[in-house]
């Protein structure tokens, strides 16, 4: 059975009810990173697996509560998440060989605010980016990403565009 997966980074201690719907619809919320605030991690969805890294930007409180890397499973799927992690051809420094390293087959990042997903043909491994679902930065469309995971691959990926930057509750 497949498990579905809601993805969302850069949130800037803001969540409104556009994005909660969404993770409702998940089996699982990830977050890439810069939560900003606590409460956006306890708004979400009740009896959801939740994975969270913290960002650059995120405190001591969640640097306690959350890790800067995760490595996992998910039905068959090696996963690398980070936030500060660059884009195939300009990986972050070091991210590379975490790549090989943790043998994923998806990394995930958030950081740049701009919406990515690239298969990496010389890592064998997809990139996701879901961009930012926040409405602080440069980005001009907030963003998160959808998708489903069976038997090692990803299916049914859906870009979701939440509105535009600033401006609150535009689902």
């Amino acid at each position: 059975m497949a498990i579905s997966i809601a993805l969302i980074s850069d949130t800037h201690s803001y969540i409104d009810e556009g994005i909660i719907a969404h993770l409702n619809e998940a089996d699982e919320v990830w977050h890439a990173g810069d939560i900003g605030a606590i409460d956006v991690v306890n708004r979400f969805p009740k009896g959801k697996v939740v994975r969270v890294v913290t960002g650059n930007i995120d405190d001591s409180e969640m640097r306690q509560r959350f890790p800067e890397e995760l490595s996992f499973d998910v039905e068959g799927l090696r996963v690398l998440m980070v936030h500060i992690g660059g884009n195939p051809g300009r990986y972050a420094r070091g991210i590379k060989s975490r790549i090989q390293e943790s043998g994923a087959t998806l990394f995930v990042c958030g950081h740049s605010h701009l919406c990515r997903v690239e298969h990496d043909r010389q890592l064998n491994c997809l990139y996701m980016n879901p961009g930012a679902a926040g409405i602080q930065g440069f980005h001009k469309m907030r963003t998160l990403l959808k998708f489903k995971v069976a038997g090692g691959k990803i299916s049914d990926l859906v870009v979701v565009e939440l509105g535009k930057r600033g401006m609150p509750g535009q689902n």
